[in-house]
């Protein structure tokens, strides 16, 4: 069964689309089967891998209003184990299109609940703002990573970001955690970039990977050729931010793993004492 992850933060430029691209690519480098999900209207994570969004007779739209199935829309990309549910600007209109619509929080969920088991990671790459798609994205998700940019009001919108994560958890999805939060844009020649990273980890006590993204000129060319950073430049920095963070994640969830089946066995146990 997939881990479904959320890549969110209501401000815009921190390389939330850039990490769901590129953590999806080098997921699948490591032989994980992986789902890349656009659910932001603007369609980057599609196009950086190769889609030609505006071409499209079927996306995530489509799916969400129920004009399409699942199967319609997804899409292989050139890349081994990596498929996608594309999207583009039409899903803007998704906001009217869901207004009276019952469970509509959940209309992502249901759809994914289907090819769960075909996937060992499904990533969610959300728009950069706390409307109706962000929340079915999080209602989907099993965690929320969060990209920070290296910069001085990095923690701004964080807040209401986690504010909004635990209303979910509390209301719609008990399950939701926080996956933790990854620098990005971190330039080693600037005092800032440090100061950053030390307030940020000094006034959020949540998980935050070890693995920090450089600013990279690779990384930035990488969308415009439609391919992620780690065939682009695959000796770059960029990409090898990217596949230790994408190590990070599956230790991460081989490590949540163990938990569980640790905690069953325990209340197995526990259980037939009882008895």
């Amino acid at each position: 069964m997939a881990r479904i992850i959320a890549i969110a933060n209501q401000k815009g430029g921190v390389g939330k689309t850039t990490t769901a691209i590129n953590l999806s690519a080098c997921l699948a480098e490591m032989n994980k089967k992986v789902l890349a999900i656009d659910i932001d209207p603007q369609g980057n994570t599609s196009s950086g891998l190769g889609i030609d969004k505006n071409k499209l007779k079927n996306t995530i739209y489509q799916m969400i209003i129920g004009e399409c199935s699942l199967a319609d829309c997804r899409l292989r990309t050139s890349i081994k184990d990596l498929d996608i549910l594309p999207s583009n600007v039409n899903l803007a209109g998704a906001e009217i299109e869901l207004i009276g619509v019952k469970d509509r929080e959940y209309i992502l969920k249901k759809h994914i609940e289907t090819v769960r088991d075909d996937y060992d990671f499904i990533i969610i790459d959300c728009p950069p703002s706390l409307n109706s798609l962000t929340v079915n994205a999080m209602t989907t998700a099993d965690t929320v990573l969060v990209p920070i940019q290296c910069e001085f009001y990095a923690l701004e919108g964080l807040t209401q970001l986690i504010h909004t994560i635990n209303l979910v958890k509390q209301r719609l999805n008990p399950k939701l955690e926080l996956e933790g939060v990854v620098f990005t844009m971190y330039d080693a020649r600037t005092n800032l970039s440090l100061q950053v990273v030390e307030n940020v980890k000094s006034n959020l006590k949540q998980n935050i990977y070890k693995t920090i993204i450089p600013r990279n000129v690779r990384l930035a060319e990488a969308p415009s050729h439609g391919i992620p950073i780690n065939i682009y430049d695959p000796k770059s920095a960029g990409a090898e931010g990217y596949r230790q963070l994408a190590q990070e994640v599956i230790e991460k969830e081989e490590a949540d793993l163990y938990d569980r089946n640790d905690k069953s066995k325990a209340e197995k146990k526990k259980f037939f004492k009882k008895k």
